[in-house]
Formats: structure tokens, C-alpha cells, sequence
């Protein structure tokens, strides 16, 4: 195999997971904050692993923190020590799935929704390949 068949190889197979990741700063330029429609700002945005989230907000006001779908649900926080605390919080979608982000400080999460919710979509899925066409075979004389 020439070196130009391997290159063009790779390109297929790496580059779309690399060309097509997307950085997302969560609420644009509102950011992470209270009283934003997060359900709305996720509206016809498809993500995928190897995309990025910022959650950007005022350092001590906010934080981030990943939870499973009940604790999403009922904004139960985990323990302090998963807390996102940055003000810059940058979170690479590593896997497919449902992914929930709240945000722990007061009643944060439950009065003003201060919470996400995304499906992250594999990007490693198989790249069809062409079929050659060719013409159909007869049909078997039986079949007349």
C-alpha cells in the first residue's frame, strides 16, 4: 500500500472525530447562571465525544457538578469535593450517553434551573462505503 492510500485511510477514519469536534461555552454568552433556559439553548444542537462544554460563570457565585438522572431530576448534589469550582470549567464529552450538569450553590438548581441536560452522540460510527454498481444478474430460467 503507497504511503498516499495510508494517508487518505487516516484522513477518512481520523480526521471527522478531530475536524468535527465542537467547543460549546454552555448559555453562549450569558454563560452558567440562574434563571437561563438551558432546555432551549441545547435545542437543535447535536453533541458528540470528543466535543468540549465551558461552563463560564463568577468564581464562588456557581459551580458544576456531573450528576445521573434522578439527582438531575430532584438537584441533589454529590459531595462538595465534585464540585467544578473554576469559574472556567472545561468538560470534554468523552463517552456517548446522557449526561445531567447541575449547579450546587443554594436553591440554584431548583428555583432558577440552573441545570443541563445532553445526549452525546459517538462520532466513531461506521462511515458507509460505496457499492460498486453492477448490473443485476438474470433472473433463472425457472423463474420465467
Amino acid at each position: 500500500m503507497s504511503s498516499n492510500s495510508l494517508f487518505v485511510i487516516l484522513a477518512i477514519i481520523v480526521l471527522p472525530s478531530v475536524v468535527l469536534a465542537t467547543d460549546y461555552v454552555v448559555g453562549d454568552e450569558v454563560g452558567w447562571t440562574i434563571g437561563f433556559d438551558y432546555k432551549t439553548w441545547t435545542a437543535g444542537k447535536q453533541f458528540y465525544v470528543g466535543d468540549t462544554l465551558l461552563f463560564k460563570y463568577p468564581v464562588g457565585v456557581h459551580n458544576v457538578f456531573k450528576v445521573n438522572g434522578t439527582s438531575f431530576k430532584d438537584c441533589v448534589k454529590p459531595p462538595q469535593s465534585e464540585a467544578l469550582t473554576s469559574g472556567n470549567d472545561l468538560i470534554t464529552l468523552a463517552t456517548p450517553g446522557r449526561k445531567w450538569y447541575i449547579c450546587g450553590f443554594g436553591k440554584h438548581c431548583q428555583i432558577g434551573g440552573q441545570k443541563l441536560f445532553i445526549t452525546v452522540y459517538d462520532t466513531w460510527a461506521p462511515i458507509p462505503l460505496p457499492i460498486p454498481f453492477s448490473a443485476p444478474a438474470p433472473a433463472p430460467a425457472w423463474y420465467n
